[in-house]
């Protein structure tokens, strides 16, 4: 949900507005109320939740298999080959798509899947650090006279931007399988995605490997003390990014750090989001109950991922309905929240049906498949 209703906001990408300056007060307020709001509590969040559970639904599937004396490392190779696949797809709607990050990131869980606890949570920890990031600001402080270059995401941006406001659907696919997907990429890579995404990876997988997920009272425990450190933290490291321009002047060290800090504060806020959830939904019957309702929609969640790119971009790009001319914010908003609750009733009607979301079917019917080799003609 915190996806779509980001995207909606962000027309999928295509930043382009009706004018402000024939709207009335009230929604210009309602605009920035909703873009404040929706990003303090959703924006590199919900994306850090979806990655997380990338990883915990590896170990899921490699904890089942090695039950049964099989090992999934191979499988779940083919099967990330199939995501880049299915990524790509994707990319030919939207130009911020994370499908194929994923597929290319996702091979450290094939690599680190034997490694001991310990192990894999010291390399999650240096991941999430930004290793790369802290290298050019300690570069910066010693050589002042530094200036990073310009990144490659705006040129490759700028150019998906002239096609998706002019362009028909085939012209905006063809650039969205080039110049979107090297944006995308390239963007992740100046913003730290790619490490992070790494990092959360190995995370999920070991929230698995403990089953932190499942009720217990430790278990309680730890998600209560989770929220409360990650409470802490996040406040401090927000306040620290905007004091920064006050004693930093190196530009080139401010931009890196702010990279990082930011980045810490999303990694501390996606926990309170997810103990949260987890303490409110073991708190009671009655709220497991209210919030069993929505799982439907996350039992289908590459289903809705794509799409969520299909549609909103034949709503709002040009070679589609075109709406970035008529809705502002607050409408895009809405329009979100009215499409979030469609798939939901999709969803809900599909499971009553099938036990799996139609590309959830197509990915793990095209995961099992078996090659075979073809009887010599001799």
């Amino acid at each position: 949900m915190g996806i779509i209703v980001l995207h909606s906001i962000e027309h999928f990408n295509f930043y382009s507005y009706p004018d402000t300056n024939h709207q009335s007060a009230f929604l210009n307020f309602t605009d920035t109320a909703i873009w404040d709001s929706m990003f303090f509590i959703l924006g590199g969040k919900a994306y850090a939740v979806f990655a997380l559970l990338f990883g915990f639904s590896f170990f899921i599937q490699h904890d089942n298999q090695q039950k049964k004396g099989y090992d999934f490392r191979l499988r779940f190779m083919w099967r990330l080959i199939l995501l880049f696949i299915i990524g790509n797809l994707n990319a030919m709607f939207f130009t911020g798509e994370i499908l194929v990050l994923y597929s290319l990131v996702g091979f450290i869980l094939v690599i680190t899947a034997r490694l001991p606890d310990k192990i894999v949570l010291i390399l999650a920890v240096i991941l999430l650090l930004q290793p790369i990031e802290i290298g050019k600001t300690c570069y910066a402080f010693l050589h002042p006279e530094y200036v990073p270059s310009s990144g490659l995401s705006a040129h490759y941006f700028r150019k998906a931007y002239e096609v998706q406001m002019h362009g028909n659907f085939w012209e905006t696919a063809k650039m969205n399988l080039w110049d979107g997907q090297l944006a995308s990429l390239t963007w992740a890579w100046e913003h730290g995605r790619m490490l992070q995404t790494a990092g959360l990876f190995l995370l999920g997988m070991l929230i698995g490997r403990k089953r932190l997920f499942i009720q217990s009272n430790q278990n309680m425990k730890f998600w209560f003390n989770t929220m409360v450190i990650a409470l802490i933290a996040y406040f401090p490291l927000i306040g620290m990014k905007n004091m920064l321009p006050s004693f930093v002047e190196n530009h080139a060290a401010i931009q890196s750090l702010n990279l990082m800090i930011q980045s810490w504060a999303n990694f501390s806020f996606m926990w309170i989001l997810i103990a949260v959830v987890i303490l409110l939904f073991y708190s009671s019957e009655k709220t497991k109950h209210s919030l069993l309702k929505i799982t439907p929609y996350g039992k289908m969640s590459l289903t809705n991922y794509l799409t969520q790119s299909m549609i909103g971009a034949m709503l709002f790009y040009n070679w589609g309905f075109g709406l970035y001319k008529h809705l502002g914010i607050t409408y895009s908003f809405l329009l979100g929240i009215g499409l979030f609750v469609l798939q939901l009733f999709f969803c809900r009607w599909w499971l009553k049906h099938h036990s799996h979301g139609p590309f959830e079917y197509i990915w793990k019917k095209a995961t099992w498949i078996q090659f075979k080799k073809q009887p010599s003609s001799s």
